[in-house]
């Protein structure tokens, strides 16, 4: 399937994130360019105004009517933003982070959620949270991944793009102790079968090449470093082969990240956050996006944290959310 055109003229949701941190200011960064793209920020609106007084920014705020035409053309303009307003419980200080205001953060991802499941917007692009302070405030929450998952009852997978490579995993924001248990031949086909038909039907791959890598050192030495590989992965990975799937593997991780074996792959399948994410944040830290597959809706993300301490300093850098923005946009297009 070729890759469609940017979904230019589609709305875009970007909901603004942890509110003490630097989604806000992000939001209003951006706001400053010109930016081909249909953008609805969800956040409350006086949250917006007082952080681009506190950054000296420019920043016009139109309200966001949902039956006020399907737009077929981008509405942005710089120094403007058009925001659906969701109030906040309390008012927010930049780098102050308040579990009150945890309900107000999924407060946005919901209603991204159900715009998004409606058709009223054709994806959506988060900012970042905070996920210890929304745990102090008792609501159980392991991150946007997970929350998106139970919240239209899917199978996620967390990919990051960036650097030239495409990096998804296996698990996610468990304890390494816990790792091995969650790795089970059921669960690493499942979320190789979801990497493979998005990587056809959202980014245009025709034929997906996925390397997988190994869970032990050296993927297990042979049974000398680890069983994982001879019992669990390979099984799994010869199952699906059969199936038609290119997959290579399971490879050592230290060396599957060599340029001349990248080359060769469109995806990298890696068993755990830190075996994957490194590399690709060190070489594209700032312009990397976040992408969730396996979703019945398209949702992208920055590749970074709150950065409590940046925020209100006009010293955070929109780079990657705008990767996320152009991301989400293509992704749209590519499903239409």
């Amino acid at each position: 399937m070729p890759a469609g055109a940017p979904a230019t003229g589609r709305r875009l949701a970007l909901t603004t994130g942890e509110p003490a941190g630097i989604g806000p200011d992000l939001c209003v960064q951006i706001a400053q360019l010109d930016l081909p793209f249909n953008l609805v920020v969800l956040a409350d609106r006086e949250l917006l105004r007082a952080r681009a007084l506190l950054l000296k920014l420019p920043l016009k705020i139109t309200d966001y009517v949902p039956t006020a035409g399907l737009a077929h053309k981008p509405e942005h303009k710089p120094g403007a933003l058009r925001v659906l307003h969701v109030p906040l419980t309390e008012s927010s200080n930049p780098g102050q982070l308040d579990p009150v205001n945890s309900r107000y953060v999924l407060n946005l991802l919901d209603r991204a959620i159900e715009g998004c499941s409606n058709g009223e917007f054709c994806a959506m692009v988060t900012a970042p949270v905070h996920k210890g302070i929304i745990n102090n405030a008792g609501i159980p929450f392991t991150g946007h991944t997970e929350y998106l998952a139970q919240r239209t009852n899917s199978q996620a997978v967390m990919m990051l793009v960036g650097g030239g490579m495409r990096v998804t995993l296996a698990t996610t924001h468990l304890p390494l102790k816990d790792v091995p248990a969650a790795i089970t031949q059921a669960a690493l086909e499942r979320k190789l079968r979801t990497i493979h038909d998005d990587l056809i039907h959202r980014f245009g791959i025709g034929r997906p090449r996925i390397a997988v890598a190994g869970l032990n050192p050296h993927a297990g030495e042979f049974g000398h470093l680890g069983r994982e590989e001879i019992e669990i992965i390979i099984p799994s990975l010869d199952k699906l082969r059969a199936q038609g799937m290119d997959l290579s593997g399971p490879l050592p991780a230290d060396t599957l990240f060599n340029p001349a074996k990248l080359k060769d792959f469109d995806c990298i399948f890696a068993m755990y956050h830190d075996q994957g994410l490194p590399v690709l944040k060190h070489a594209s830290f700032g312009t990397a996006v976040n992408v969730t597959l396996g979703l019945p809706i398209i949702r992208t993300s920055v590749d970074h944290g709150t950065a409590l301490d940046l925020a209100g300093t006009r010293s955070a850098d929109p780079g990657s959310l705008i990767a996320a923005i152009e991301m989400a946009a293509t992704l749209a297009g590519n499903r239409k």
